[in-house]
């Protein structure tokens, strides 16, 4: 169980995971400033996690081919 959440820990300091978190509090930071409107937000927020998500995905599958 330890190693499991070592691995995990690793995975959200990876450099994608840690943009994806700063994309996200800059854009939060600025719809709630009102700097963007909360349309814009959504839509950018989607790509970035669909892009994330997608990413995190085909790594996870690619790890388990490779076993």
């Amino acid at each position: 169980m330890g190693a499991f959440i070592r691995r995990l820990l690793s995975q959200l300091l990876d450099v994608k995971s840690l943009v994806t978190l700063m994309l996200t509090g800059v854009f939060g930071h600025m719809t709630a400033t009102g700097q963007v409107d909360v349309q814009s937000f959504l839509t950018i927020f989607s790509v970035v996690i669909a892009f994330y998500f997608g990413t995190q995905t085909r790594s996870i599958s690619s790890d388990k081919s490779e076993s």
